[in-house]
């Protein structure tokens, strides 16, 4: 979903304030760098143009940071980030099939998000569930122990 101009007027001087309150603590462009994201939902390269300018750092810094950390995207995401873990436990346990079962019922690919904006899939190392191994991920909301039938019952809730 697409901000306004306002909202994005608004999200843009929210980040300045958050710079101008952190830039001269130790070590300030992570925080920056993660408030940003939580603004925007990614990291453009205008947004780290406006970090790398305020902390008088170059350009090239922040982008190394950002593709260097998993956590940060330079691109927008979905309303849903539907991650399935991929590590050891998880995929021991058949994560691989969850995985193939989240594509075939969004129609994406890894990494990609949907054309309405709805969803993008995420395949993530361990989220710390082994004990609920294979795990699926929407948003904040967990859901373990999964086998292939119940994915697409799980991706209906978020339609």
């Amino acid at each position: 979903m697409a901000l306004t101009k306002e909202q994005l007027d608004n999200k843009q001087m929210e980040l300045a304030e958050y710079i101008v309150t952190h830039k001269d603590i130790d070590g300030p462009l992570m925080p920056i760098m993660q408030k940003a994201q939580e603004l925007f939902g990614f990291l453009s390269m205008e947004t780290m143009t406006t970090i790398a300018d305020s902390l008088n750092i170059p350009v090239s810094e922040v982008y190394g940071v950002a593709t260097f950390y998993s956590q940060f995207s330079l691109t927008p995401k979905g309303e849903k980030v539907v991650s399935v873990c991929t590590g050891t436990a998880c995929y021991v346990k058949g994560a691989q099939a969850i995985l193939d079962e989240v594509i075939k019922q969004l129609g994406i690919e890894v990494g990609q998000t949907t054309s309405d904006g709805k969803f993008t899939i995420m395949d993530t190392r361990c989220l710390g569930c082994c004990g609920l191994a294979p795990v699926l991920v929407v948003n904040e909301d967990v859901y373990g122990r999964l086998v292939i039938a119940d994915v697409k019952g799980i991706l209906n809730k978020y339609r």
